[in-house]
């Protein structure tokens, strides 16, 4: 069952949203494009900010977008971490893996945007 927050509360957490997917996509185009690299730290405001913010949206729609780029940042962080031997094998295939992996995360992060900027639940 899905409870209906009030009108302001569902403003703040969707503004809260857009300005953490805003963060996501900052280092996630600085990941993909070569030579642009997003601080690291941009990242963990936006992830601590959504661990914080979660439980206000316990029960909404939109605690499927909290669930959600929290899951893509832990899936990213683990998959980066075990790719990261393929750097010491040879730069190329680790330069393939983390493309695929920013690519990927890119995607997750524009869904979601999308997602909510329509006001629709993210999938489980």
């Amino acid at each position: 069952m899905t409870t209906t927050l009030d009108p302001g509360r569902d403003d703040s957490l969707r503004t809260i949203g857009h300005v953490s997917y805003a963060l996501h996509a900052v280092v996630a185009v600085g990941a993909v494009l070569p030579g642009v690299q997003a601080a690291t730290l941009l990242l963990v405001i936006a992830f601590v900010l959504d661990l914080v913010k979660q439980s206000e949206a316990a029960g909404s729609w939109q605690e499927s977008h909290f669930r959600w780029r929290i899951r893509s940042v832990l899936w990213a962080g683990g998959l980066y971490i075990l790719t990261l031997p393929l750097w010491f094998l040879l730069v190329v295939p680790g330069w393939i893996a983390w493309t695929g992996i920013s690519i990927w995360f890119l995607y997750r992060i524009a869904r979601g945007w999308m997602a909510l900027n329509d006001r629709r639940p993210m999938p489980v």
